[in-house]
């Protein structure tokens, strides 16, 4: 889907065709970037563009430039009010991806720290088939970046290269997508999303030591889930238990809530989306879409009020 045809560029609104980068760039040359992929929601009901969870994305990004040494980044908050002044010069009446990128910029050593350039863009997107139809995966033959080489819990650019390559090998083979396991053989994550098992009636998720990034999207579920009584268990999963579990489901920004139907062509159940799956995206949407009251305050308005 084509982007939309304004962007933010070092706080500036900027056309598409002119937010460029050098081919020498840091981020470029050397995958030296971090970057959030968040949502908007429209509410047609309400006339109005939420942004989900804004700050939490925000602080994730503040913990990326700081652990990439990226130095004279601005403000967080100037970033986030980029964002809004972006949304909003777009005029956006519809569900979009937003895309944010700190990145190193200029042509300079691998070790440099500066200068540092950013920018933001949305991408006009709803919701995926696999939110209602599921999606088959198998687990990868590429194991997950481990903490000691790479800050996998850094949404850093050049990490998704193993995301990449766990997806290519799965579309390759005819899935929809990727389980990643760590280099011990426990689950991590999906490639591009993080990963949740109900095994009987709890729900389970790898813990934040398994080299996932620490997913903005798996701790709303987790909240979700516990304030509709849903016990939740945070730690190491096996493979084995992916095929023992009565669902499976997939969580993150851009996948949103994704069943996940079967793993390496066996079904995960009865092969069909569960109801605790299908109860936590009934919740899910109804909180980013802002008709939850309770749940306004992971809400940020895009159009005046």
């Amino acid at each position: 889907m084509p982007t939309a045809p304004l962007m933010v560029r070092n706080g500036r609104i900027v056309r598409y065709e002119e937010c460029r980068l050098h081919g020498f760039s840091g981020v470029v040359k050397y995958g030296c970037g971090v970057f959030e992929g968040l949502r908007a929601y429209w509410n047609e009901d309400q006339r109005q563009l939420w942004i989900f969870r804004l700050k939490d994305h925000l602080d994730r990004l503040a913990f990326g430039i700081r652990v990439l040494r990226l130095e004279g980044a601005p403000p967080i908050e100037e970033i986030g009010r980029g964002v809004i002044d972006m949304l909003r010069a777009n005029d956006l009446r519809e569900t979009c991806h937003v895309r944010v990128i700190v990145h190193l910029d200029d042509d300079d050593e691998l070790s440099a720290r500066g200068p540092v350039g950013w920018l933001a863009g949305a991408v006009p997107r709803g919701s995926s088939r696999f939110v209602e139809a599921g999606m088959h995966v198998k687990v990868s033959s590429w194991a997950r970046i481990a903490d000691a080489a790479l800050p996998a819990r850094v949404k850093a650019t050049g990490n998704y290269l193993n995301n990449r390559a766990a997806e290519l090998e799965a579309k390759r083979d005819g899935y929809d997508g990727a389980l990643l396991l760590t280099a011990e053989g426990k689950l991590s994550e999906a490639s591009g999303a993080c990963v949740m098992l109900v095994r009987q009636g709890r729900l389970v998720t790898p813990s934040v030591t398994s080299d996932i990034l620490e997913s903005i999207t798996r701790a709303t579920l987790i909240e979700l889930a516990r304030e509709a009584g849903i016990e939740v268990v945070e730690r190491p999963v096996d493979r084995s238990e992916l095929w023992a579990a009565e669902e499976v489901l997939a969580c993150g920004s851009g996948w949103e809530v994704v069943p996940i139907v079967s793993v390496d062509r066996l079904p995960v159940g009865d092969g069909e989306p569960g109801p605790i799956t299908r109860a936590l995206q009934r919740d899910y949407f109804a909180a980013v879409r802002g008709e939850r009251p309770e749940r306004m305050g992971w809400l940020t308005p895009v159009r005046p009020r």
